[in-house]
């Protein structure tokens, strides 16, 4: 029996985190949501970063109200890309409401995924 019970359990990773999960965007991820399709890949990234800059912008002038609907956006279209990175941190500025830490939080990991891409699309 102890045998059929150590089959089931999930395995042990050395390494803690997969490698891509540390990076601003999440390469395997988003190869996975475009099954591979580098054009597209490139296509949706440009299209994020686009979107996540309107969102700082956004972010700037936003009552609390305004700021829950625009983290909660960001984290969203996050989420769909693979940067995980800005979509935490999204997710916290959702639950706060607008605390300016935590949007300054959201723009710096926003700067690092606009960056990340951009060395990719180049």
């Amino acid at each position: 029996m102890a045998a059929v019970s150590i089959a089931f359990d999930a395995p042990e990773h050395q390494g803690g985190a997969c490698p891509s999960q540390s990076r601003p965007i999440d390469l395997v991820h988003l190869a996975t949501q475009t099954m591979g399709d580098k054009a597209l890949e490139v296509e949706v990234l440009q299209m994020f970063a686009r979107q996540a800059r309107r969102a700082l912008q956004d972010l700037a002038v936003a009552d609390t109200t305004a700021t829950v609907a625009i983290a909660h956006r960001l984290k969203g279209a996050a989420n769909a890309v693979g940067a995980f990175k800005v979509a935490i941190a999204a997710q916290k500025l959702e639950d706060s409401g607008a605390d300016t830490a935590l949007k300054a939080a959201v723009g710096a990991v926003v700067v690092e995924a606009e960056n990340f891409i951009n060395k990719l699309c180049r």
